[in-house]
Order: structure tokens, then sequence, then C-alpha cells
């Protein structure tokens, strides 16, 4: 086979794989776009705010919860960040300090063996509620997350796109010179 020929044949496979490539890419731009708009309208209706930076809400944090926290400080949760400080550093710090570290299974086990106790029946209702939420909040989280992986997937696709394609270009470019080359001959 002539070297022309594998030029053009392997060029032609190269704009094939490009186009796989630039198509792949507007879908996951797409898919990024789609995760986090949904994110966020699913999250901006149920306005979930941080407290203000001064509220004794967040001055009974730890150290590091109250340093996260602040960062968002009266901001309604729209976005996956915003909704994992808040799962993580201001709902999950409330509950250990309602169910005194123990988890909503220990608390919920407790109970049962206590039928009368009304108050650790509250602390388990309590519990329960905070963690389906911080569930749900991390739930929005790891979908952003998935969203950013989306966006990185798709640069990486619109570059390699783009250089296979100037590989292409530059295969056909080689294979016309080849035939060129092989008439002066």
């Amino acid at each position: 086979m002539k070297r022309s020929t594998i030029d053009k044949v392997l060029s032609t496979i190269g704009l094939l794989m490009t186009a796989v490539l630039l198509v792949t890419s507007v879908a996951l731009f797409l898919t990024q776009n789609f995760i986090h708009t949904q994110v966020a309208q699913q999250l901006e209706p149920q306005k979930i705010v941080f407290p203000a930076a001064d509220s004794p809400a967040i001055n009974a944090l730890a150290a590091k919860d109250k340093e996260a926290v602040s960062k968002y400080a009266g901001q309604q949760v729209t976005t996956g960040a915003q909704a994992s400080v808040f799962a993580n550093n201001y709902i999950a710090a409330h509950i250990k300090t309602i169910s005194g570290g123990m988890s909503y299974s220990e608390l919920s086990t407790a109970s049962r063996s206590d039928p009368t106790n009304t108050k650790l029946a509250a602390q388990v209702d309590t519990v329960f509620k905070g963690e389906t939420l911080r569930g749900m909040l991390l739930n929005a989280y790891a979908f952003d997350t998935m969203a950013s992986v989306a966006l990185f997937a798709a640069y990486g696709a619109a570059i390699a796109g783009f250089i296979m394609l100037v590989l292409s270009l530059l295969g056909f470019s080689h294979s016309k010179n080849e035939v060129v080359k092989n008439k002066k001959k």
C-alpha cells in the first residue's frame, strides 16, 4: 500500500475520531449544565439559609465548623459546595450536640427500649429529620460534583478533538505532498 493511501486512511479515521470527541464534548457540556441547573433549581425552593455571621447558631460551632459555615453566612444554599458545608459543618454539628454523639440508629434503639421517655423520642425525631435533610443535601453535593467532573471531561474531549483535527489535517497535507513528490520522480 502506498504511503499516501495510508496517510489518507489514518487521517480519515482521525476525522471520525475528531467528530466523536467533539460531539462527546458538547454532550458533556450540556450534561454539566443540566446537572448544575437541576441542583440549583432543587435547592432554591427549599429556602435553606446559612445563619448570619454573628448568630448564636454559628458561634456555638467548633472552630473548624464555624470557619466553614461563616464563609457562607447569610447566603441561601443553591450550590453543591454550599450544600456540603451546610450538611457536614452545620447540620451534623448540631445533630451531634442534640444526640450526645449517638447515631440515629443508636437513639432509635434506646427509644424503643424506653417507649415512655418523651424527651428521647423527641431527640430521635429531631435527629431523624436532621439526618434526612443532611442526606438530601449531600446528594445535591454529589450531583454537583459530577457536574464538575463532566465539565473537566468536556474540556478534555474538546482539546483532544481539536488536536485530532490538526493531526488529521496534517496527515492529509502529508498525503498530498507524497503524491506530488511521487509525480516528480
